[in-house]
């Protein structure tokens, strides 16, 4: 009897779990087809704004009385103030200005209004935007995230990092390896500005390991720090150590709190060849080397790089403490 009830209760809870899952699917479906609408909406809102304005030569005075009589008839209707119906005409001009196509603009509506603002009120050039509206799709980024990409230059430090890839590793994988790095990195959520030793720098990143994670990248998982590896009869040990999924690879991370010295790459290339020989795996991709330094001669590290076999990358880290405020961020976002 006992063991007919315990099946009965796996059962249960196998099937109300499937229902759970059913139900989260819907609401999600719910939210996003909601989103889109309103999105639709003003898209549609903007572009009369600015076809009336420009149509009878209206001025800025009729949005107030635009926005009076629409939240007179919708009450509970946030998006009418005069704020964020200037957000919606900036919104529909920025890419209607610049002739984005409609796959761009089904883009902007699959992501919330309040991720719309940030990036229409944050971005200058229609590329950047675009380039955001991507990644926020592509890693579900919350609006916070979104703005501490933005406020980083997450766009121009992508793929930016001074590397062998292109000559070392296949073509498809060299291109996704150079895309993942970046240069410089930026650790603002490290308490440190002055001089640091390269310790309590490894420290301070694994005590807030979330945030260097997301600093570094998608598909980043940490495998170990001060990672012991055996050479012969000799001991030696790694700065840290990850693996990265989308890249299907090992990589080492070196930390320099100096200017890059050629040398440095001579070290970072052994711990590689180390962890190709001991740890990688068949399916595995060659593993991958970087090397964060204070700051770096370009020319000093292509040279240093031009005859190193293994895949090396090569970038500077910064303490830039440019996290937005809550009352900042909520300065910039209305109505979402």
């Amino acid at each position: 009897m006992n063991n007919l009830k315990t099946k009965l209760n796996k059962e249960y809870y196998s099937w109300l779990e499937q229902i759970k899952k059913q139900i989260y699917y819907m609401q999600i479906k719910t939210i996003t087809f909601v989103n889109s609408e309103l999105l639709t909406l003003y898209w549609n809102i903007g572009k009369e704004i600015v076809e009336k304005q420009k149509e009878y030569n209206w001025g800025e005075k009729f949005l107030f009385n635009f926005s009076k009589d629409l939240l007179k008839e919708f009450p509970n209707m946030k998006g009418f103030s005069v704020r964020n119906l200037k957000y919606i005409r900036q919104w529909y001009k920025f890419y209607n200005d610049n002739q984005i196509g409609q796959q761009a603009v089904a883009q902007l509506k699959s992501i919330p209004w309040g991720h719309n603002l940030v990036i229409v009120t944050k971005c200058k050039k229609i590329e950047e935007a675009l380039f955001y509206i991507s990644k926020t799709i592509e890693y579900s980024w919350s609006r916070v995230i979104l703005v501490h990409q933005i406020e980083t230059g997450l766009y121009k430090r992508q793929g930016k990092s001074i590397t062998n890839f292109k000559k070392v590793l296949p073509k498809p994988h060299s291109k996704l390896a150079q895309q993942t790095f970046k240069d410089p990195y930026i650790f603002d959520f490290l308490n440190i500005r002055k001089e640091v030793e390269e310790k309590n720098l490894e420290n301070q990143l694994i005590k807030n390991i979330t945030k260097f994670l997301l600093e570094l990248g998608t598909g980043f998982s940490f495998i170990g720090r001060q990672y012991h590896i055996t050479v012969s009869t000799e001991d030696f040990y790694i700065d840290l150590l990850f693996y990265n999924i989308e890249l299907h690879c090992y990589v080492v991370i070196e930390l320099k709190t100096t200017k890059f010295e050629p040398e440095f790459a001579g070290k970072l290339n052994f711990y590689v060849t180390a962890i190709d020989h001991q740890l990688r795996k068949k399916g595995d991709n060659p593993t991958i080397g970087l090397l964060l330094c204070k700051s770096k001669d370009n020319v000093v590290v292509e040279y240093s790089l031009s005859d190193v076999h293994k895949p090396i990358g090569v970038s500077e880290y910064k303490f830039k403490k440019i996290m937005p405020t809550k009352k900042q961020l909520e300065s910039i976002i209305e109505n979402e």
